[in-house]
C-alpha cells in the first residue's frame, strides 16, 4: 500500500512526541483535528499529532458503497467474518507512519497510536504486531478485530492503554470494547478503561481523562 496521505498539527516546535490517530469508517483525517486545542496540551510538552487518511474501498456492510475504510467490514457481528487481508494492510500502513516519524527524529517510545472505531481496531492490531516499545495505545468506541494478534511472539504488554466507550453505542456495542479490554489486560497490558453516557461519539469528560492519560504516559 502506498504511503498514507496525512493531515498533520503540531503543538509547538520541534515536538518531542507524536500521536498518530486513525478516524472511523467513512470519515478521514481532519476528524479529529480539533481535539487538538481541546486537549490544552502544556508548551513544555511540544507533540505532533498525525491523523492519516484511509484509502476509499468498497464497504460490504454498507451495501458495497465506497468510503474511506481501514479495512472492509463484512459484518458486525461476533465472530463473523473478518477482512483479515485489510487489516493487515492498514496495520502496515500504520508501521510505515512509525518510522516515519523516527525518521523525523521521535524516538519510538514518544510515538503513540490512537483510534476512533475501525481505526482504533488498527491501532490495538498494530501495537500487538510491531517489533517496537511504542509509548501507549488509545482505543476509542472500539474492539480488537483480530483476538489471535494477542498470541503473536512480538507482543509487549508493558505499553500503556487507555480504552473508552460509549454506554449507549448502537454501532459497537460497549460489551465489545469492555471484553477487548479485559482480552488486552488478561495478556498482561495495563489497561485504563472508562466508559461515559454517550453514543458512538467522544464527549468533553473523556476529553479530559484522555488529556490526563497522556500528560501521565508522555511525562513518565
Amino acid at each position: 500500500m502506498s504511503e498514507a496521505q496525512t493531515v498533520e498539527v503540531e503543538t509547538g516546535s520541534d515536538p518531542s512526541a507524536s500521536i498518530i490517530w486513525l478516524h472511523g469508517l467513512g470519515a478521514d483525517g481532519h476528524d479529529f483535528e480539533p481535539i487538538v486545542p481541546e486537549l490544552r496540551l502544556p508548551d513544555t510538552l511540544p507533540m505532533r499529532f498525525v491523523f492519516p487518511h484511509a484509502p476509499v474501498r468498497p464497504v460490504t456492510i454498507n451495501g458495497g458503497m465506497a468510503m474511506r475504510a481501514w479495512y472492509d467490514i463484512v459484518s458486525l457481528d461476533r465472530g463473523g467474518p473478518v477482512d483479515a487481508a485489510g487489516i493487515g494492510e492498514s496495520t502496515a500502513t500504520l508501521e510505515a507512519l512509525v518510522a516515519r516519524e523516527e525518521q523525523r527524529g521521535i524516538d519510538p517510545g514518544r510515538i503513540m497510536l490512537a483510534g476512533f472505531s475501525q481505526g482504533g481496531a488498527i491501532a490495538i492490531n498494530t501495537i500487538l504486531r510491531t517489533q517496537k516499545r511504542l509509548a501507549g495505545l488509545m482505543a476509542l468506541s472500539s474492539w480488537l478485530a483480530l483476538p489471535d494478534a494477542l498470541q503473536g511472539d512480538a507482543v509487549d504488554t508493558t505499553v500503556p492503554v487507555f480504552m473508552a466507550h460509549g454506554q449507549f453505542d448502537p454501532m459497537i456495542p460497549m460489551q465489545y470494547g469492555r471484553s477487548s479490554a479485559d482480552a488486552l489486560a488478561a495478556a498482561g497490558f495495563d489497561v485504563e478503561w472508562h466508559d461515559y453516557p454517550m453514543a458512538h461519539a467522544v464527549c468533553p469528560q473523556e476529553i479530559d481523562d484522555i488529556r490526563t492519560w497522556l500528560l501521565g504516559v508522555l511525562s513518565s
